[in-house]
């Protein structure tokens, strides 16, 4: 090739990469455009106060209010207490609140929003705290957060008082994915993936901890528990422990994974020990009376990249009840009352959340769209 062709062959390549990166400009600022502008389509969101108690003081006392007044007239008209119980039990669930990692596309995305239980398709009040997972009860919360480095990514799980700010953090080791509080806001617990653990074969395992806020106590990893499996001690290598639900302050529900198969398992954080209670069990979630969980069941013969289905367990019974969703569930599911389950699923913006009765009758309703980790407040 002559000179001339050489030359004219290194000033098509030089354009061509200068499109290249033009292009890659152009896409880059396009994406932090849609960063930085309201989701079209979506709720409103607007910037906020998100707390993990109730109603704030002024609303709750307009509120006492109005109800004392209705109780009052209702009083002189000669109703009984059933209306007075009966409408104490509204004001409850109207003064209920859901706060959820947003989904929507604009400048909130991934920050804990609040929207009234009753409305939770309604205006999402933005809280400026950003989470991947997240979870609240008893007027605290956890919330897993990733920070960006200029080499990698880290994590650290940041414990959240009432009004959203930070009491301590903790570094973690992996990706976040599941995050629970006991009822009383003292326990707290969460799982990430991990990678480089010889027995995984190459693919992620789990690290589940569990932190008691009172004390500061951080049990680093479930695996320095010791395991009752059968009623015998229990020790193999690939033990893992994922998705922890609290009973109360000092005993859990979770999941064991070993050998191939997985267990639910019932634990005691004063004797360090956890118990099997039965086979293919997977991120249980206690209801509000403590006699049910809800899980994931893998299913023989399923897809590989679709194999769970979601079951409710009568803890009294240990009576399994298939719930009506069809679809995969891979998530931990949260009640929000005594008969309805919320989850996750794979939606335009990322997940959407979804809810179903924990009877098995009815079928799946989509709660809110573009949101994941919620938790009931009040």
């Amino acid at each position: 090739m002559s000179t001339r062709g050489r030359l004219t062959l290194l000033f098509v390549a030089i354009l061509a990469l200068g499109g290249v990166a033009v292009g890659s400009v152009v896409r880059a600022s396009a994406r932090a455009d849609q960063r930085d502008h309201q989701q079209d389509g979506g709720p409103p969101v607007t910037a906020g106060q998100v707390t993990l108690s109730g109603a704030d003081d002024a609303t709750q006392q307009q509120q006492d209010r109005q109800q004392q007044g209705q109780q009052d007239k209702d009083r002189q008209q000669g109703q009984g207490r059933q209306q007075d119980k009966d409408r104490q039990q509204g004001q409850k669930d109207r003064q209920q609140r859901l706060v959820f990692r947003n989904m929507l596309w604009g400048p909130h995305r991934d920050e804990l929003v609040s929207v009234p239980a009753a409305q939770p398709a309604g205006a999402r009040t933005a809280s400026g705290v950003h989470c991947l997972r997240f979870y609240a009860a008893g007027g605290g919360g956890i919330c897993l957060q990733q920070a960006s480095g200029v080499l990698q990514d880290t994590y650290r799980a940041v414990v959240l008082d009432a009004n959203l700010h930070e009491r301590r953090h903790f570094a973690l080791t992996g990706i976040p994915t599941r995050a629970r509080v006991s009822d009383s806001g003292r326990m707290m617990a969460w799982t990430v993936f991990v990678s480089g653990d010889s027995y995984a074969g190459g693919t992620f395992s789990t690290r589940t901890s569990i932190l008691d806020t009172r004390t500061w106590t951080l049990v680093r990893s479930l695996e320095e528990y010791q395991v009752i499996k059968d009623g015998a001690p229990y020790r193999n290598v690939d033990i893992n422990f994922w998705g922890v639900t609290f009973a109360d302050d000092g005993h859990f529900y979770a999941t064991l994974g070993t050998g191939g198969k997985t267990y639910l398992v019932r634990g005691d954080v004063q004797a360090k020990t956890v118990t099997t209670l039965r086979e293919n069990v997977e991120c249980p979630s206690l209801s509000p009376d403590g006699t049910r969980l809800a899980f994931k069941k893998r299913i023989p013969d399923a897809p590989t990249d679709a194999p769970w289905h979601e079951y409710v367990l009568d803890l009294r019974t240990m009576r399994e009840t298939p719930l009506a969703e069809q679809r995969s569930v891979d998530d931990q599911a949260v009640w929000l009352d005594d008969h309805t389950v919320a989850y996750a699923l794979a939606g335009d913006y990322g997940s959407d959340l979804w809810t179903v009765p924990v009877d098995g009758t009815g079928s799946p309703t989509r709660l809110a769209t573009a949101a994941l980790a919620p938790a009931v407040i009040g």
